[in-house]
Formats: C-alpha cells, sequence, structure tokens
C-alpha cells in the first residue's frame, strides 16, 4: 500500500519479523520488484529490531482486534483497514513521532523536503 499510495522518492524500510511469510522468495521476490524498498528483519531473538512494528501490532489487538468479533475473514479485512486509516494513521499520537500523528509527520517531512 505504501508503494501504491505514495509517491516513493527514496528508499523505503520495509521491517518484519522473521516469520515465514516475510522470509519466503515469493514474497523477497515481490519486494524486490520495488527498486526503492529494502527489506530489514528482526536478528533472531532479538525484539529491539523490531520495537516500532511490534508496538504498532500491540495497539491494533489490544486497541481494536480483541474488541470486536469477526465471522469472516473479509468483515476483519475491512474493519482493520478503517482502523489503521481513520485512526492509527490520521488520529492517533505517536511518541517514536514527537506526539504527532503518522499523518502530520509526513506532511511536515513532505513540506519540510519541498521547502529543500
Amino acid at each position: 500500500m505504501a508503494v501504491a499510495n505514495r509517491p516513493i522518492q527514496q528508499n523505503l524500510i520495509f521491517h518484519s519479523d522473521r516469520g515465514f511469510q516475510y522470509a519466503c522468495n515469493k514474497f523477497r521476490n515481490i519486494l524486490k520488484r520495488y527498486k526503492l524498498v529494502e527489506q530489514s528483519m528482526s536478528r533472531k531473538g532479538n525484539c529491539w529490531d523490531n520495537a516500532v512494528t511490534e508496538s504498532f501490532f500491540k495497539s491494533l489487538k489490544t486497541e481494536w482486534v480483541y474488541k470486536k468479533k469477526y465471522h469472516q475473514y473479509s468483515a476483519a479485512e475491512i474493519s482493520i483497514f478503517k482502523w489503521i486509516e481513520t485512526w492509527y494513521n490520521r488520529n492517533r499520537r505517536h511518541s517514536a513521532l514527537n506526539y504527532k500523528t503518522i499523518k502530520e509527520f509526513e506532511l511536515e517531512n513532505f513540506n519540510h523536503k519541498l521547502a529543500a
């Protein structure tokens, strides 16, 4: 989605854990198609490598998923997408971003690059 929804003008890091879905050749080959996307994985047994990603999934689960009952995969997919796009990216403040929303952070950085 990052590649489809935003112009990628500099290297983008796709950071994940060492799960099979991210380590398999099929997925790695998809990432290689995008010249500016670099894959980064946590070192085995080192959760601190992946702290921001782990924090996101903890927030997703505790703030949203565990409070819902999904009877269909498609309902879960739509619900989670809405949470990310309407709440997490636009309204939720992040300590790692100096208590800005992701949208505010992106706009500041985009505007800063235009001015430079």
